[in-house]
C-alpha cells in the first residue's frame, strides 16, 4: 500500500508539473517537429558590432509603417471626386478640392491621434529608406556580398528601389499641392520615352494628365502590392542571414567557420526586443515634436499652380537632381520630338542603380574567387572597392543638390544659374576626385597598419639612449592586434599568361580575359595595396636592439 500510495503521489505531481504550456509545446513537437529546429537554431551564435544595427533600424521601421498604414487606411478615402471643404481647418473651408485631400485633412486635425500617426509613418518612411542605403553602404564597403551572400544583395537592393516606389505613392495620396507637384513631375519624365511614353501616361492616370483615377490606382499599389512584396522579401532575407549565418569583423577567433558573439536566446532577442522600442520611441518623438508634410500649409492640387520650393523626398533628390541640371536638348525627327533633356537623366538613374545591383557577380568575375567569405574586410583593405563606394556617394550629394537648386539659390543668396552649373561639372569631376583621395587615404592607413605591426604602437614616451639619440619608446601590439591587422588576404591579380606557349605557338586570348585581366590590375594591382609584413621582416625588427 505505502509502495502504491507513492507511486500515485508521483503520478499526481507529473501533472501537476506539466503546465498548459509544457502540453502546448509537446503537442506542437509532435505534429511540427518545433523541439529539434529551436534547439539547433536558438542557440544560435550572432556576432555583435553596432553597425549590424543598421540592418535592425530597417527592419523596426519597416514594422513601424505597417502599423501606422494600417491605422491611416482605416480613415484614408483614395478618390478623386472634387468635393467644397467645410472641416476643422477653417482657412481652408469653401475651397474645391478632392476627396483625398479632405479625408487627410480630417485625419490631421478631426482624428484622434491622426496628425501624429501620419508624422510618425512620414518620418518612418524617410528612416526606412536611409537605413536602406546605410546598411547597404556597410555591406558593400565590407565586402559582406560576396559568396554566398549576393542573392541577399540583389533582395536588399530590391527593397531599396522598392521603398523609392513606396514612398513615391505614398507622397502623392494626399493630393495636395506639393504632392500634385511630384507627380506632374513624374508624368513629365514618363512622357519622354519614347514611343510608348504616351501610351503609358494615359494608361496610369486613366487619360489626360491629371485624370481621375491616379489617387485610386495608387491606393492597392502603396498599401497592398508593394508592402506585401517587400513583407516577402524581407523574410528571405531574414531567412537566408540566419541560413548563412551573420558575418563578422577580423579578431582573434573568428574564422570562416567560427562566429564568436552572443546566442540568438536570450541575449540577442533581448537586446533586439529593447531596440525595436527605442526605434518607435525614436520615431514617435520626431512625429510629435518635428513637423514633416504639413500638407494644410500646401493647399490642394491645382495643375495650373506649382508650390514654391517644391522638392522630392530626399531619396528622390538624385533623379530630379539628373533632370534639373540637363540641357534641354531635343531631337525632331518623323513628325516626333524626342526630349533628350528629360529622357537621358530618367534613363541614367535605373543605369546607375542597376550597376549596383550586379557589382558583386562584377567583382567575382574579376577575382575568379568562388570561395565562401564570412569575415568581413577592413575598407582601407580594399581601397578601389572603397573608393568607388565613395565616389557614388559624392555623386549622390552633388546631384542632391542639383534637385533643391532653387532651395539652395534662395537660402545661401545664390545665383540659380551658377549652382546649376556647378552640378554639371561636379557630376564629372567630383566622383573622379572622391576616387583619387579615397584610395590615397586608403593606401596611407595601410602603411600606418603596416608601421604598427613593426614598430608597435606610439606611446609618446622620449627615452635617451646612453650614446645621446633621443628616441620614441613603441609599445609592441597585442597578438589579437597583430591579427586583426595582418589577417587580410592580399591575392595576386588574374593574369591571362604568356601569350605564346613552350613550344612557339600563339595561344589566343579572349578579349573578356583581357578585359578581366586589366579589371583585376587596376583593384587589386601592385598600386593598390601595401605589401603587409611578413613573419621574418617582424621577427627581424622585434629582436635584440631593432625595437624600443
Amino acid at each position: 500500500m505505502d509502495g502504491a500510495r507513492s507511486v500515485n503521489k508521483g503520478g499526481r505531481g507529473a501533472r501537476r508539473d506539466s503546465g498548459g504550456g509544457e502540453r502546448l509545446a509537446d503537442w506542437a513537437d509532435g505534429r511540427l517537429g518545433v523541439y529539434a529546429l529551436a534547439k539547433a537554431n536558438l542557440r544560435k551564435v550572432f556576432p555583435d558590432h553596432w553597425s549590424f544595427m543598421l540592418g535592425e533600424v530597417c527592419l523596426y521601421s519597416f514594422l513601424v509603417l505597417i502599423l501606422t498604414g494600417v491605422y491611416l487606411t482605416l480613415f484614408f478615402e483614395p478618390s478623386g471626386v472634387e468635393v467644397v471643404y467645410n472641416g476643422s481647418y477653417e482657412p481652408l473651408n469653401g475651397v474645391l478640392m478632392t476627396r483625398a485631400y479632405e479625408s487627410t485633412l480630417e485625419i490631421s486635425f478631426d482624428v484622434r491621434g491622426g496628425l501624429l500617426i501620419r508624422q510618425i509613418h512620414h518620418w518612418a518612411a524617410l528612416v526606412f529608406v536611409a537605413g536602406m542605403l546605410v546598411h547597404m553602404m556597410r555591406v558593400f564597403f565590407t565586402g559582406a556580398f560576396r559568396k554566398p551572400r549576393e542573392l541577399n544583395w540583389l533582395f536588399g537592393w530590391t527593397l531599396l528601389m522598392l521603398g523609392l516606389i513606396t514612398g513615391l505613392t505614398g507622397y502623392s495620396l494626399p493630393d495636395d499641392l506639393l504632392s500634385g507637384t511630384g507627380v506632374r513631375f513624374a508624368q513629365g519624365a514618363i512622357l519622354s520615352v519614347p514611343i510608348v511614353g504616351t501610351y503609358l501616361s494615359f494608361f496610369l492616370f486613366g487619360g489626360e494628365f491629371p485624370g481621375h483615377d491616379i489617387i485610386s490606382r495608387f491606393f492597392p499599389i502603396h498599401v497592398l502590392l508593394l508592402p506585401g512584396i517587400m513583407l516577402g522579401l524581407v523574410v528571405a532575407h531574414l531567412i537566408l542571414v540566419f541560413y548563412h549565418k551573420h558575418t563578422q569583423y577580423p579578431g582573434p577567433g573568428r574564422e570562416q567557420k567560427s562566429v564568436v558573439g552572443m546566442p540568438f536566446m536570450p541575449v540577442y532577442m533581448a537586446k533586439a526586443g529593447g531596440f525595436f522600442f527605442l526605434v518607435f520611441g525614436v520615431l514617435s518623438l520626431m512625429g510629435a515634436i518635428a513637423t514633416v508634410n504639413p500638407v494644410w500649409a500646401f493647399g490642394p492640387y491645382r495643375p495650373d499652380l506649382v508650390t514654391t520650393g517644391a522638392q522630392p523626398d530626399w531619396y528622390l533628390g538624385f533623379s530630379e537632381g539628373l533632370i534639373r541640371v540637363m540641357p534641354g536638348w531635343e531631337i525632331n525627327a518623323f513628325g516626333h520630338t524626342l526630349a533628350l533633356g528629360v529622357f537621358i537623366p530618367f534613363s541614367l538613374f535605373p543605369l546607375i542603380m542597376l550597376a549596383i545591383a550586379v557589382y558583386p557577380f562584377v567583382e567575382a568575375w574579376i577575382t575568379g574567387d568562388k570561395r565562401e567569405h564570412h569575415i568581413l574586410d577592413r575598407p582601407r583593405n580594399v581601397p578601389v572597392r572603397t573608393a568607388l563606394g565613395v565616389a557614388w556617394l559624392s555623386l549622390y550629394g552633388v546631384l542632391l543638390i542639383g534637385g533643391g537648386n532653387d532651395i539652395v539659390a534662395t537660402h545661401l543668396h545664390l545665383s540659380i544659374n551658377a549652382i546649376t552649373w556647378f552640378v554639371r561639372i561636379g557630376f564629372f569631376v567630383v566622383p573622379v576626385l572622391a576616387f583619387v583621395v579615397t584610395k590615397r587615404i586608403c593606401l596611407g592607413l595601410q602603411r600606418r597598419d603596416r608601421d604598427k605591426v613593426l614598430h608597435g604602437r606610439e606611446t609618446g614616451v622620449i627615452r635617451r639612449l646612453p650614446h645621446g639619440e633621443f628616441v620614441e619608446v613603441h609599445e609592441p601590439l597585442s597578438p589579437e592586434q597583430l591579427h586583426t591587422l595582418t589577417q587580410h588576404e592580399q591575392v595576386p591579380p588574374y593574369e591571362t599568361g604568356p601569350r605564346v606557349d613552350a613550344n612557339g605557338v600563339v595561344r589566343r586570348v579572349k578579349g573578356s580575359q583581357r578585359l578581366r585581366a586589366r579589371l583585376a590590375r587596376a583593384m587589386y594591382g601592385q598600386d593598390s595595396h601595401i605589401p603587409k609584413p611578413t613573419a621574418e621582416e617582424y621577427r627581424e625588427l622585434t629582436s635584440g636592439d631593432h625595437h624600443h
